[in-house]
């Protein structure tokens, strides 16, 4: 399988985007592991690398984010997460895995260690190629699921959450978050480009923002978008372009990442 992986470099130049094709085709199996591994009768995928590989986002993401279909249900995280890591060095690569399953967020990095020399990305033989894995045990409620088989090297069948679900989930990462991330802004925008997508599950969206202590009205339809437009006005364009920069299929999209476009997006 690491013969697949250097054919899919083999002719790219840039060696920012050959990091990403490397770490997505990675994310591809480890999607496909926990998927024999029967993961997702509890795992429900969410995130932005959900929307890249449900839905061709333009936009490469770094990290794996599930929830618990139910609540308090077993994850299993540990068992799951050592079956990827023995899959892998099955196929000889070098893999470090670091986990915390005692939190509501289980987290654990697949770490590849020297994966990036061995493939001509870096010169540092020690350099590590890392992909976090997140399930949360306590999602929000009223989340809504459905699963899709799509093939991104791989032929998968996940479930995840719905399209006005996914769309609450980084409404609520956006108005939350205490920092900015560029990537959230490129994302809104790639949503609201979409006149089909539908409106956000805002059941959804509200349990979560109780979630994390949100101090702002309940969301309803008729303010969300004048809450959304309110810290748009707030952010520094030049953090969010640095930030999403290195993650864009096509540079040129850095040039739609404007607070006009944004806004104009919201108004409509």
């Amino acid at each position: 399988m690491k013969d697949y992986l250097r054919q899919i470099l083999s002719d790219i130049d840039n060696p920012i985007l050959a990091n990403c094709l490397a770490r997505e085709y990675l994310q591809a199996r480890i999607l496909q592991s926990l998927q024999d591994r029967g993961a997702f009768s509890a795992w429900v995928f969410q995130g932005g690398t959900a929307l890249r590989f449900l839905y061709s986002m333009p936009r490469f993401s770094e990290d794996l984010d599930f929830a618990l279909i139910e609540p308090g249900q077993s994850a299993h995280f540990r068992d799951n997460m050592v079956t990827v890591s023995n899959v892998f060095e099955a196929e000889d690569y070098d893999v470090n895995l670091r986990m915390n399953d005692k939190r509501t967020v289980k987290s654990a990095f697949v770490n590849f260690k020297g994966l990036p020399f061995e493939l001509g990305l870096s010169a540092h033989s020690s350099e590590t190629l890392s992909i976090k894995v997140e399930v949360d045990s306590n999602p929000p409620m009223g989340a809504k699921t459905t699963s899709t088989i799509v093939r991104r090297h791989v032929i998968l069948n996940l479930q995840h959450h719905d399209k006005a679900s996914l769309l609450a989930g980084k409404l609520h990462a956006f108005l939350a978050r205490k920092y900015v991330k560029g990537r959230d802004i490129y994302d809104l925008i790639w949503y609201l480009s979409d006149r089909s997508w539908p409106a956000p599950n805002l059941e959804l969206l509200n349990n979560a923002l109780i979630q994390t202590r949100w101090t702002g009205p309940q969301v309803t339809a008729e303010n969300c978008r004048r809450l959304v437009i309110r810290r748009v006005e707030k952010l520094d364009f030049k953090q969010v372009v640095a930030d999403v920069e290195p993650f864009l299929e096509r540079s040129a999209d850095i040039s739609l990442l404007t607070r006009e476009n944004l806004t104009l997006l919201l108004k409509r």
